[in-house]
């Protein structure tokens, strides 16, 4: 049977009339961010620690305008305003207290992923590594009738690292291409976590509403605990299993309050390139993101359901987290090194002597049409995306004219 195709023209009614791009910098929820803007989509990226905390339509249509980015419920600060001796008590005071003081949606984990070791942490490091406890600088920002791009970095001087991200929109579709850069700035070959962080909120993340979608397959849930759905052990995207046996489809956001999770997949090896996509069924809009497989092997999918009660999150926070990248569990470095692989995939990746290593990727927005049944698959084409619906088969055409670079050499 011939699949229907639904074109989406992002310019339908719904959809605030096109603007010339933009680019400009303005406060969003508290913090210094750099804003720009096609007249299809906005985005902001922040100056404290380089975190994409919007990316959504341009509608006066609270349905296709909703950012699906987590906000905190309380307010953030900038990773140089933190004293100890005045927000501890408000953040936590662990390893994870800069993380949590700032953070908002997509987050860079770099140069480690997860908790740091003991001796790392007297040396002041923190969970998640040092990009996000930095300011990322305005480098270059570029404005014309073909789109807007901003090229933003940070110096980390405890792990001497030079990162480097470039965002650019182009005008007349509603993706967002993201190029990043890490340089070694020691004489010596080194391991590294590169993993993204890509975390949704409320109103996006609500339980039992919110849908995953991806390119993964088989991988595991470390660990037993009476919070966790799934009973610890290898499972196979998109369907687990609880403690006592009974499947559970892992596509909806967890619905029990109390409850969380943390399962790591193997992206599908014989993919060049990877996707996942996530939707609310009361909203018309779907957000997805693509990436080179070879890059960024591992995803993890995280969600909490007013689980955690320290502070800052009292027992208030409802999210899911996309952790796409080198590194399916997090760790200290050694002991990350230590496993060196997992189904015969490697869990970190080395940078040599002075070297730069990039890698591209893309985060999109479609309108989806009510009753939209999720996604069996998303394609990269030479000028558009093509995103397929479950069931269904129909077709969402997402116009994105440099999509192609993902497949070209870096």
């Amino acid at each position: 049977m011939r699949a229907l195709v639904l074109v989406l023209l992002l310019g339908l009614p719904g959809l605030a009339p096109a603007q010339a791009p933009s680019f400009r910098q303005e406060i969003f929820h508290g913090r210094q961010a750099y804003v720009l803007e096609n007249g299809m989509i906005r985005v902001s990226a922040l100056r404290g620690a380089g975190h994409i905390a919007e990316i959504r339509l341009l509608s006066p249509d609270p349905r296709l305008a909703v950012n699906p980015m987590r906000i905190p419920h309380f307010p953030t600060i900038e990773p140089w305003e933190y004293k100890p001796e005045l927000h501890d008590k408000i953040y936590g005071g662990d390893a994870s207290r800069i993380l949590q003081s700032g953070y908002m949606g997509h987050l860079l984990n770099f140069p480690t992923f997860g908790t740091p070791s003991e001796a790392e942490v007297r040396q002041g490091l923190g969970t998640h590594g040092e990009a996000l406890a930095v300011e990322w600088r305005q480098k270059r920002a570029e404005v014309s009738s073909s789109g807007v791009t901003l090229v933003y970095g940070a110096e980390l001087p405890k792990t001497r690292y030079r990162l480097e991200r470039t965002l650019e929109l182009a005008a007349g579709e509603s993706v967002l291409y993201i190029e990043e850069a890490a340089e070694n700035l020691l004489p010596f070959d080194r391991p590294l976590h590169w993993v993204q962080h890509v975390t949704f909120g409320d109103p996006f993340i609500e339980p039992g509403k919110t849908y995953l979608d991806m390119s993964a397959g088989q991988g595991e849930v470390r660990g037993a605990a009476p919070w966790s759905p799934l009973r610890p052990g290898p499972l196979r995207w998109p369907q687990g299993a609880a403690p006592d046996g009974t499947p559970v489809d892992l596509r909806p956001m967890l619905t029990k309050p109390g409850s969380g999770l943390y399962a790591a997949y193997l992206m599908e090896r014989s993919r060049p390139l990877s996707y996942f996509t996530m939707y609310h069924q009361d909203y018309r809009v779907l957000i997805g993101y693509i990436w080179i497989t070879e890059d960024f092997p591992w995803i993890g999918d995280w969600q909490e359901n007013r689980r955690a009660t320290q502070p800052p999150w009292d027992g208030k926070v409802v999210a899911r987290g996309m952790e796409f990248g080198t590194t399916p569990f997090g760790g200290p470095m050694r002991q990350v090194v230590e496993e060196g692989r997992l189904y015969g995939v490697p869990v970190y990746r080395w940078i040599g002597a002075a070297e730069r290593l990039a890698t591209r990727y893309l985060a999109f927005l479609a309108e989806i049409p009510p009753g939209f049944r999720g996604v069996a698959d998303v394609e990269v084409g030479e000028d558009f995306l093509s995103v397929r619906e479950q069931q269904t088969g129909r077709i969402l055409r997402v116009a994105a004219a440099r999509a192609g670079r993902l497949r070209s050499p870096r």
